[in-house]
């Protein structure tokens, strides 16, 4: 896993291959964070980072300059790596939390800039996230939610839809308060 740009450009982390999640591919990621560059000002963007898996988003939101990313993975074992990762960069704008996202998101009344979801594409919830995130006190006028999805999902018709972009089978769906 490798962080595209940024002051930690070029780092590498191993992801354990007894990982059930993948970090989102640098093409797909690359691409992302291009557009997102035209929504946000990174110096100045709160993130959250939920369903975290291996910190691949996180890390990249990180070195991009980020003044602090929240990252929320419920799975021990990614928990760990996402915290190994944090005390390697040694950087304090970082926070891993151990948590499931969806009762992170209801229970969480801090407002984000940017809240980046990943969730599993077979997670049962998926379709009802843009509504649960959008409707929590995870978001303020102005907050950006980004959801990974496969493209069997289509959230065009939300009034708070912004864009979709396609990568290969990565999706993602924006969304603004």
């Amino acid at each position: 896993m490798r962080i595209i740009t940024g002051k930690y450009k070029g780092r590498h982390f191993e992801v354990p291959r007894s990982f059930k999640a993948r970090p989102t591919t640098d093409f797909a990621k690359e691409n992302i964070f291009n557009v997102l560059r035209a929504y946000l000002d990174f110096d100045e963007t709160r993130a959250l980072d939920l369903f975290g898996g291996t910190g691949s988003i996180s890390l990249e939101l990180v070195s991009r300059g980020c003044p602090q990313v929240t990252t929320v993975e419920k799975d021990r074992q990614h928990f760990s790596f996402i915290s190994q990762c944090q005390r390697t960069l040694g950087d304090e704008a970082w926070n891993p939390i151990c948590a499931d996202a969806l009762r992170f998101i209801s229970r969480c009344a801090q407002p984000y800039d940017l809240v980046f979801a990943d969730p599993p594409y077979a997670l049962p919830e998926l379709a009802e996230l843009p509504e649960r995130v959008m409707n929590s006190g995870l978001v303020k006028e102005g907050t950006l939610f980004v959801l990974e999805h496969g493209k069997t999902h289509d959230f065009s018709d939300r009034p708070d839809f912004l864009e979709h972009r396609a990568y290969g089978s990565v999706n993602f769906s924006l969304f603004r308060k």
